[in-house]
């Protein structure tokens, strides 16, 4: 199969299989969303949800959060991981949306990548699902479902692999594709034990093809054995 027949399949299949694939973190602005992906850093959407809601209470704007004490934002995000380093971020990425960009959360990945911890993961996220640019976050799972789909190869970093998608699907489907391949890694394509037999994919899955191969040589070698 060509590159490209491989990716109009897998797309396509995608469209079909989770038409409404979206971000599972809850906020109700640009706001809201860069804080819970700050906080989602190396934490589950499912814990943020449950973090925000008094967070979002406590601090409704950047500039309240801009004037937050240290200790009392710890106290809110103290369930997620490194509460502390989140602490610091938080805070000053509120200082600096503040100062800087008169509290709006801006549209240019450079000027996100500026405020404290945002890196080029959380700033495509805010592009995407904020602007509808088409920016591919690669986090970890859209690094692994990639390559174990085929849709890249061999690629070496996160952003070889943004480079690699961002070339091969259509625009208008970057924002979207951002949400499959991010879903599909969480429940399907997991890390350990991925659910193959279950998945709509299988048959276009170069992961499951070597799988396959890997099977066969076994079952070839025990009836050499024989």
């Amino acid at each position: 199969m060509k590159q490209s027949e491989r990716y109009s399949a897998i797309l396509g299949r995608f469209a079909t299989e989770m038409p409404d694939a979206a971000t599972e973190l809850n906020y109700d602005n640009p706001y809201q969303l860069l804080v819970a992906v700050i906080l989602s850093a190396q934490c589950t959407d499912k814990r943020v949800n449950m973090v925000t809601p008094p967070l979002f209470e406590a601090y409704p704007t950047p500039q309240a959060l801009a004037e937050a004490l240290p200790d009392d934002v710890f106290d809110y995000i103290k369930s997620v991981s490194y509460p502390n380093n989140k602490t610091k971020a938080l805070i000053g990425m509120a200082k600096k949306l503040v100062a800087d960009f008169g509290g709006k959360v801006p549209s240019d990945i450079d000027d996100l990548m500026s405020l404290p911890g945002v890196g080029r993961k959380t700033a495509n996220v805010i592009l995407s699902v904020v602007y509808d640019r088409p920016a591919m976050a690669v986090d970890t799972h859209v690094f692994r479902v990639a390559e174990r789909l085929g849709l890249t190869t061999n690629s070496r970093t996160p952003f070889a692999t943004e480079q690699k998608l961002t070339k091969n699907i259509p625009e208008e489907q970057i924002p979207r594709a951002h949400h499959w391949l991010i879903l599909h890694g969480r429940y399907v394509c997991t890390a350990r034990n991925p659910k193959c037999e279950g998945c709509f994919l299988r048959d276009l899955c170069r992961y499951r093809e070597n799988e396959v191969k890997k099977e066969s040589r076994k079952a070839q070698g025990k009836k050499t054995e024989k």
